[in-house]
């Protein structure tokens, strides 16, 4: 494996080149993973990277690119860039058949520089940095840690509505008829998506009004430097097409609110809101019923949950994803 390490040059990438990497379309890479893309991960970086030192490190193979790792140091330890926090799961980005020696070459360069340890975390199972890391460390002699790190959740979609109802259990599907009808009984019922960019500002302020009043622990978690990241993630989400904040709405008033992202035939399910007025009717489950089968209705493969064991979405039928977190000792 040395002569491969050897044959890797790695180079530290500034913000700039990591999203001109992403945007040239030459570079084979697998860009599977929402929470490791150049506009995301810059966004985080100008809202809470001031203590860290950004490590993206770039490995090239007789000159072409093989994979990226945004890293960032504090102290003698580097992980991911982005907080565990608004970054649900993360992971290296790596051109097939090259994760072997490109990993290889990270951990060689961490090491040369000083770095004591890696620690990677929220990954899932099929991640490379999990599948391929750990066994990798092990045989260099390196200590690795690896724990759980709560579990995500999904649905692979169908092709039709109500083939998506059918992969409900009988009470649930009966449930959220029910909802449904009642729902219709209430009001007139819109279910709109907001995409352009120059829509944002206004909407965002609607659905975060909702969003902090629907629970307490919303409000506390959506602090002013927070609050400034969801409004720049989403402006600058849009404007590759990636964002989607959808209503609904009940004789014109916004009665709930889901902040998702579409990338990679995915939506993924962001935050949510209500309006407590509107509480009783089941608006909060409602909206990501109502997501869903949007979704649905695009053509989208999968519909993304996120992290958290909520029960609602054991009811909407996903299904949970283990997440881990990893923990290399440089020094062995």
């Amino acid at each position: 494996m040395m002569h491969k390490e050897h044959a890797i040059k790695i180079r530290t990438e500034s913000f700039g080149g990591f999203e001109s990497i992403f945007l040239n379309e030459e570079f084979a890479l697998g860009w599977n993973c929402l929470f490791v893309l150049p506009v995301w991960l810059k966004t985080w970086w100008d809202m809470f990277g001031g203590n860290q030192d950004p490590e993206i490190l770039t490995g090239y193979r007789r000159g072409k690119l093989i994979g990226v790792a945004p890293l960032a140091v504090e102290g003698n330890t580097a992980r991911f860039i982005g907080g565990e926090n608004v970054c649900d799961y993360q992971d290296v980005v790596v051109a097939p058949n090259h994760h072997e020696e490109f990993l290889g070459a990270i951990l060689s360069h961490l090491k040369n520089k000083g770095i004591q340890s890696l620690e990677l975390g929220a990954l899932r199972p099929e991640s490379i940095s999990l599948t391929q890391l750990p066994d990798m460390a092990r045989r260099t002699g390196l200590s690795v840690v690896c724990d759980p790190a709560g579990i995500s959740s999904e649905i692979e979609l169908p092709g039709t509505w109500d083939s998506y109802l059918q992969m409900l259990g009988g009470k649930q599907r009966h449930e959220i008829r029910r909802k449904l009808r009642r729902l219709d009984e209430a009001g007139h019922v819109r279910f709109r998506v907001i995409k352009r960019p120059e829509e944002i500002s206004e909407h965002m302020d609607i659905f975060f009004s909702m969003f902090t009043a629907s629970r307490p622990d919303k409000s506390e978690f959506l602090t002013d430097p927070m609050l400034s990241f969801f409004l720049l993630l989403a402006r600058k989400m849009a404007e590759h097409g990636f964002f989607r904040l959808s209503f609904l709405d009940i004789d014109g008033m916004p009665a709930a609110g889901v902040m998702c992202f579409d990338y990679n035939h995915t939506i993924f399910l962001y935050n949510n809101g209500y309006n407590p007025r509107f509480g009783r009717l089941g608006v909060g489950l409602l909206s990501k019923v109502y997501s869903i089968k949007d979704s649905i209705e695009q053509k989208k493969l999968r519909y993304d949950l996120l992290k958290g064991n909520e029960v609602y979405k054991k009811r909407l039928g996903s299904t949970p994803v283990p997440l881990y977190r990893l923990k290399i000792d440089l020094d062995g």
